[in-house]
């Protein structure tokens, strides 16, 4: 099935903004969750969900109020999983020990132009109530995965967070390169529900950076701090969704541990899209 000219909608915004766009994950008002079988979205078809799944029966479109990149022209998706997200990159690789669902924008192929220069990746995030997320488990929302999958260079989790400190878990953490020695923390706000947390996360390739810009609802974005060294070389691809880990099952997490049955969880975004912010340039607000 066909759905033309069904990203269209988006270019107004997208003119309206200063910075160059990247890519666009924006989806339009009109876009329906067919869609998102086929090429006609803005993510890829095939990645990442469980096998034998299809992207129509794990997003939703929820009824929330338009996220601050949305504006009038685009709407929220919400990312769900269930006891059959499991992936299964090959027949022999079947990570029963994740629960995954990400999209993965589709011009973004690992070795482009998102992953050079510098970025800045925006997204907004929202809980779900009907599908609460369950905090005794870490959780990676938005992550960048290196060319070779050797690491995730940077990431927002949410949950207990493996091997980390034990502190209050219903909060969204901004972390660096996962092979780091310690993990740096680069920002961290409770995930505080009816609320869209709204995030510029901005990766200097060449200066090896990560900074964060963030508010909530309709409030522009605004600076958290200084940009922090952070290795974000390997280049890679961007996911967001949900990949819940398991409790226990030590060095081999995507094979192994503990996860409960009769999951039902889901995480609501709104405004993704990335900018060239050669120069400093980062869009606070629509």
């Amino acid at each position: 099935m066909l759905f033309p000219a069904l990203i269209l909608p988006l270019l107004p915004l997208a003119l309206a903004q200063k910075c160059p766009i990247q890519f666009d994950g924006r989806v339009a008002n009109r876009l329906p969750l067919e869609a998102f079988d086929t090429n006609a979205s803005p993510y890829n078809p095939s990645y990442v969900l469980g096998s034998n799944q299809k992207w129509s029966s794990v997003l939703k479109f929820p009824s929330v109020n338009a996220s601050l990149f949305d504006a009038n022209v685009s709407k929220a998706v919400e990312v769900t999983v269930n006891d059959q997200s499991i992936f299964a990159p090959s027949a022999d690789n079947v990570q029963k020990g994740f629960r995954r669902a990400e999209l993965l924008p589709v011009s973004v192929t690992g070795t482009d132009a998102s992953t050079t220069g510098q970025k800045t990746i925006h997204f907004s995030v929202q809980k779900d109530a009907a599908r609460p997320l369950n905090s005794s488990h870490e959780y990676q929302l938005f992550f960048l995965e290196s060319n070779d999958y050797s690491t995730n260079q940077v990431t927002l989790k949410y949950g207990t967070i493996i091997g980390g400190k034990k502190k209050e878990a219903d909060m969204l953490t901004v972390t660096g390169n996962v092979n780091a020695n310690p993990v740096k923390t680069v920002f961290e706000t409770r995930f505080t529900p009816g609320v869209w947390h709204n995030f510029g996360i901005v990766l200097d390739f060449s200066a090896g950076t990560t900074q964060v810009y963030y508010s909530t609802n309709q409030a522009p974005l605004a600076s958290t701090g200084k940009a922090v060294t952070n290795s974000v070389s390997g280049q890679g691809q961007y996911h967001f969704g949900i990949l819940k880990k398991p409790i226990g099952g030590g060095s081999d997490l995507p094979h192994s541990g503990y996860q409960p049955s009769k999951i039902n969880e889901g995480v609501i975004f709104g405004g993704i899209f990335a900018e060239d912010s050669k120069n400093g340039c980062v869009s606070l607000q629509k």
